[in-house]
């Protein structure tokens, strides 16, 4: 009878434990933006986010119409990243107010916004820096290396890109593999990585360059592929057992919508 009593108390605890974890994972699963220093980054969905700082409203790659952003100021700048649609949404940039915003893009970009009204439209290629009143914007390269992915991405056509606000580096990769350009990035803060098949990399291929530039903080962001989720759980796994010193960050990229 003793025996039986111990067992009991000893499924109450593994039973509480487990609870305990579930709802550390649900918190966590809920959380939807990050403030640290004076930017704070507001995930959307997918690709799409909002970048806050000072007067400064940016909208990167918006996505999902009018309404994913009617809870939000209207943007001082759009970034896009690429020609794809979860990138340069048209029916998007139709619908948001766009009369006080600057669109920056690469060229590739500028070409298919000829009927989107904006203040303006600047472009900013690979390897090229803008200083802006407030911050400065690297444009960095993004592109596949597998061959079977090539027809994807082609160099030179995309860009990720590095914002520095006040001393604070943040790194968003657009949609690309593993390349030299992204392992030799310097004194990255916070890095947004995409990683899903087939169109951009592996978790393993982003983790080996998350180790590589040692960012202080990485968000895996752009991880469903082919209607699938990329293990995020595992690019922490790897990132965590290569390096503890760098912090990884799980926000939510993907909300139920009403």
């Amino acid at each position: 009878m003793k025996r039986i009593g111990l067992l009991l108390v000893f499924s109450l605890l593994i039973f509480s434990c487990k609870k305990s974890v579930a709802k550390k994972v649900a918190k966590e699963s809920k959380t939807t933006k990050v403030t640290n220093s004076m930017v704070e980054v507001i995930p959307v969905s997918h690709a799409t986010a909002i970048v806050k700082f000072g007067s400064e409203v940016i909208y990167l790659d918006p996505t999902g119409g009018k309404k994913a952003f009617e809870s939000h100021p209207v943007p001082t700048y759009v970034f896009i990243t690429d020609v794809h649609g979860d990138h340069m949404n048209i029916k998007t940039l139709n619908e948001l107010d766009l009369q006080n915003t600057i669109i920056v893009a690469p060229q590739a970009v500028r070409e298919n916004l000829k009927a989107i009204s904006a203040k303006e439209i600047v472009v900013i290629n690979n390897g090229e820096t803008k200083d802006m009143t407030s911050f400065s914007l690297e444009a960095i390269p993004m592109y596949n290396l597998r061959k079977e992915a090539l027809k994807f991405h082609q160099k030179g056509r995309g860009n990720g890109y590095v914002l520095t606000v006040d001393g604070e580096r943040l790194y968003f990769s657009g949609d690309t593999e593993d390349i030299p350009e992204m392992r030799s990035l310097k004194n990255i803060d916070r890095a947004f990585v995409c990683m899903n098949l087939p169109y951009t990399m592996t978790v393993e291929s982003a983790a080996s360059a998350v180790l590589e530039f040692k960012p202080k903080q990485v968000y895996p962001y752009h991880y469903r592929g082919g209607g699938e989720f990329s293990d995020v759980t595992k690019f922490k796994s790897i990132v965590n057992h290569g390096d503890a010193s760098i912090e990884v960050v799980q926000l939510n990229w993907y909300p139920k919508r009403k």
